[in-house]
Formats: C-alpha cells, sequence, structure tokens
C-alpha cells in the first residue's frame, strides 16, 4: 500500500509539474491536475493538504534533477574551469533555443508568487538557488579557483539573467554573451579586471 500511495503521490506531482510549467501555477486548476494525473480531487487532497503545497512540492521535485543537469554540462567540458563555464552556458543556450522552453521554472514561480511572502515555493525555490551556488562554489574549487564563492554567486546572477533575456528574446547570442562574461570570472586577469571594472564603477557618483 506505501508503494501505491508513493506512487499516486509521484503521478499527481508529475501532472503538477507538466501544468505548473506550461499554463502558469494560478492558471492550473487543482480541479485539471488531479484529471491529468488520473486521481480524484479527494485523493489530492489526501496527499497534498492545499495547491500551495503541491507547488512546492513541484519545485522540490525539479531541484536535484536541475542540479545534476548543470553538473553533467559542467564536468563534460573539456578545459580549465573557464572553458567549464563557458560549455555550461553553451548547453543552456541549446537547451533552451526551443519555443518548447517557457523559462526557468523557479524563476517564474517566484514572479507569480512575489506578492505572497513566505509562501512554501518561495522557500524550495530559494533553497534550490542556494545549493545551485554551492555546488558552483564546490565545483569551482576543486578547479582551483581561489574565489570561488564570490565567482559562483556572480556566475548565478550572469545564468539568471541570461534566463529572462533568453525569453525575452529567445536569441542564444545572449546567453553566449553572458557565458563569456561568466567564464572571465573564474581566468586570472579576466577576474582581476572585471573585478576593478566593478569597484570604479561603484565608486561613480
Amino acid at each position: 500500500m506505501a508503494v501505491d500511495s508513493d506512487q499516486t503521490r509521484e503521478r499527481i506531482v508529475a501532472a503538477a509539474a507538466r501544468l505548473f510549467y506550461n499554463e502558469g501555477i494560478r492558471a492550473a486548476s487543482v480541479d485539471a491536475i488531479a484529471e491529468k494525473a488520473g486521481v480524484t480531487k479527494k485523493t489530492l487532497y489526501y496527499h497534498f493538504r492545499s495547491k500551495d503545497e503541491l507547488i512546492a512540492a513541484y519545485l522540490q521535485s525539479r531541484d536535484q534533477p536541475t542540479l545534476d543537469l548543470y553538473a553533467r554540462w559542467f564536468e563534460q567540458t573539456p578545459g580549465a574551469a573557464a572553458d567549464k563555464i563557458r560549455g555550461l552556458f553553451a548547453e543552456f543556450a541549446r537547451a533552451t533555443n526551443t519555443m518548447k522552453w517557457k523559462g526557468c521554472g523557479f524563476l517564474r514561480t517566484a514572479a507569480e508568487l512575489a506578492n505572497t511572502p513566505g509562501h512554501p515555493a518561495l522557500k524550495a525555490g530559494a533553497s534550490h538557488k542556494k545549493r545551485f551556488e554551492a555546488w558552483l562554489a564546490d565545483a569551482l574549487t576543486r578547479e582551483g579557483i581561489s574565489n570561488a564563492k564570490t565567482a559562483a554567486q556572480s556566475i548565478v546572477v550572469l545564468l539568471d539573467g541570461a534566463a529572462s533575456v533568453m525569453l525575452v528574446h529567445r536569441d542564444p547570442a545572449y546567453v553566449e554573451a553572458a557565458g563569456a562574461v561568466a567564464a572571465s570570472l573564474v581566468e586570472p586577469a579576466g577576474a582581476a579586471a572585471t573585478g576593478a571594472r566593478l569597484r570604479a564603477d561603484q565608486r561613480r557618483p
């Protein structure tokens, strides 16, 4: 019975994930999710006390698979850390250069829930972004990057920015441009020059 219950829960989350991503979390109704999952609404509410809880479960279900995907892109790219970062962005550009891609699910959910601070899905999204940043910092440290933590934080900003711009323009050139800047952050000369420019910009009135 426990196995059946787990499978039913997984089926509900999978159905919710498809509808939330394709239609948006507010547009996708509990009735539609239950129908797509092949369960009654009563069964859905047996596993999830509310739609809000289901939204959080949707993001949690995408957490590890997303981390695994980026780790694979990073590791499969030969070369130094800068090459691996460029490779990660290049793979992201390819993956998003399709009309089926509707943006980063974590960012889209955060945007839809911007007026509901404390929502469990916002916490799930924040947790994922922090885990991604920590993974990247660790990966860069293993590559011998001394400023790994700072670089990882900046690269995450560039990657999320690339995702947003890609959704607007549908042009992978923007992602590749962001990747070039990201790669410069883990190249000794590039990191120093970029840091100097940023400090100079901050001093300007």
